[in-house]
């Protein structure tokens, strides 16, 4: 009898299984490309012989060929000199490295001065000093505030420092991201603080051309909606201000724009500028020094660094004022900041921004957070300590609505007689300016009442100004490598051009997604044909974004 060859059946179970996990595959595989946006490109068909002035068609789009290659060529020698000189650096401190360890002791002592110096650019005492300056040269000082806390952002030091300075130096408050508390809110704090100080309603565009790159147009940027995020008000409104001011003055004034970290400085001079003069980003700290930039002939702006919050301060006030890096600081000051945040909002309007179910305590919030956002470590353990950090980030940045209410009644500081705010108010027209006010109020769009979370705030939040009052923390310092300063210091000598940084992250983009689609396959084939059958399903966790799962969406919940 001749021996039959082994049959290739499967069970059903197994082949629908495998059907099943390829049909998944490819529809996630088409998803992914769908989100890209990415299609094939269409076959040139070429210029038809009957076409008019077909060898003149025929030579532009050699030109333009050829002009696309030259600019290649360029973009590639600048990124083979960029990595050059930075071979050159870390040749040279590596030799400098080399030297240290032969000479001993005495270069020893050398180097540690080398690197005081690089920190002292980062310090807390040399922000104050940059804060000095820039209160010192100014005539007007704008104090920048958070509509949704604006008495946390008040500085009760920065203000007396200005108020009592003598002379003709002027307070005024900008009162930055408007459009993200309801306008009864913001009706309100305009009226409150307009009786301390004028009080200007702004919101700042967050997207700005950057005045050093050439236009360059991408099909990324090609679908942002820029009609929100380019707009700014209250430009004009603040500008005739200063103006107006300065021709009291016959003469040319400079501006200082003060505040505590993240509440939108740079942003405000860069939408009065028109162009992105300024440094701006969610980390806080991103101003180191003052920067002076030209508005018009009268009129210069000096962009300072952060006020330092004082370690007395509440845990609220720490969490949202201070300059917390959140890469270095440690996970328990983090955790502290989002306790006293929770703590102060209304817990049923946290679940339903978030969507998550109900809550004992903070860390069951974050885990909770951290697992319906997909943020998780090996073996499905949720990630707390950066999911924390993504929600401090959030809560500083420009993407959660939340509001405060203002006092009952209203006590002013010690420091504000009504001469003080009677000379404050002096040489400006306040009629102007409520109603230029009210005029920006009326062009927003605003988050309704239910949508935007009921917030305790804090008071005023002590600063400190003084350089030698401020108390340095050693291990916050000394953990800092010289070379990430060195290498934040090359990065503003090199700056790489737009379709660069794209070209960089489409390729990262390709190689990710092929490593998945591996990882996939590999994963399926241990599945299926591994001994055991009954074993634990496979859970994939996807990473979701903040935008993708947030329970109200601010661009469509208006009033």
């Amino acid at each position: 009898a001749e021996l039959k060859k082994a049959s290739k059946r499967l069970t059903c179970h197994k082949r629908y299984k495998i059907q099943k996990k390829i049909r998944e595959h490819h529809r996630k595989v088409r998803k992914e490309a769908k989100k890209r946006g990415r299609k094939k490109p269409k076959k040139d068909p070429g210029v038809p012989s009957a076409a008019p002035f077909k060898e003149e068609l025929l030579r532009e789009a050699e030109q333009r060929k050829q002009r696309l290659e030259e600019l290649k060529q360029k973009q590639k020698l600048n990124r083979q000199k960029e990595h050059e000189k930075k071979r050159k650096l870390e040749a040279k401190k590596n030799a400098a490295q080399i030297t240290e360890k032969a000479e001993g002791k005495g270069s020893s002592g050398k180097s540690k001065a080398k690197t005081n110096k690089l920190l002292d650019k980062n310090s807390k005492k040399s922000f104050c000093r940059e804060l000095k300056k820039v209160i010192e040269a100014s005539d007007v000082v704008l104090e920048v505030l958070d509509a949704r806390d604006p008495m946390g952002c008040r500085c009760p030091q920065l203000e007396q420092a200005v108020t009592c300075s003598g002379g003709d130096k002027k307070l005024l408050l900008v009162l930055n991201k408007i459009d993200l508390v309801p306008k009864e809110n913001l009706e309100k704090w305009l009226n409150y603080l307009k009786k301390e100080f004028p009080t200007v309603a702004f919101k700042s565009a967050t997207l700005m051309k950057d005045k050093t790159m050439p236009e360059q147009f991408t099909k990324r940027r090609a679908r942002v909606d820029l009609s929100r995020t380019t707009e700014c008000f209250g430009s004009k409104c603040l500008l005739k201000l200063l103006q107006e001011h300065g021709k009291a003055q016959n003469k040319a004034i400079q501006v200082g724009v003060v505040g505590f970290p993240n509440v939108g400085k740079s942003s405000i001079i860069n939408s009065l500028k028109g162009v992105r003069a300024c440094n701006v980003g969610l980390a806080r700290g991103v101003t180191k020094s003052m920067q002076i930039v030209h508005i018009d002939k009268q009129t210069k702006m000096l962009d300072s660094p952060s006020i330092i919050a004082d370690p007395s301060n509440s845990a609220l006030a720490l969490a949202l004022r201070s300059i917390i890096d959140t890469e270095e600081s440690g996970s328990a000051d983090v955790l502290e900041g989002v306790d006293a945040i929770l703590n102060h909002c209304s817990k049923q309007q946290v679940m339903m921004h978030y969507s998550i179910p109900d809550f004992r305590n903070t860390e069951e919030f974050l885990t909770l957070l951290a697992q319906k956002r997909g943020m998780l470590k090996k073996g499905g353990v949720p990630d707390v300590e950066n999911i924390a950090k993504l929600l401090l980030c959030d809560w500083t940045g420009a993407k959660i609505s939340y509001h405060s209410q203002p006092p009952g009644s209203q006590r002013p500081p010690p420091y504000l007689t009504e001469d003080k705010i009677a000379e404050m108010q002096e040489c400006f027209n306040l009629k102007n300016l409520e109603e230029e006010n009210n005029n920006t109020v009326q062009a927003l769009k605003y988050p309704s009442p239910a949508s935007s979370i009921i917030f305790q705030s804090a008071g005023m939040a002590n600063g400190t100004i003084e350089e030698n009052k401020v108390i340095e923390v050693a291990s916050e310092w000394e953990n800092l490598e010289t070379s990430k300063e060195g290498k934040e210091e090359e990065e503003e000598d090199f700056t790489e051009s737009d379709d660069d940084q794209d070209d960089v992250e489409e390729e990262e983009k390709d190689v990710k997604e092929v490593n998945q689609a591996l990882a996939l396959v590999s994963l399926t084939r241990h599945f299926l044909f591994s001994e055991s059958e009954h074993s634990n399903s496979l859970s994939f966790s996807l990473d979701k974004t903040a935008d993708e799962d947030d329970a109200y969406d601010f661009n469509t919940d208006y009033v």
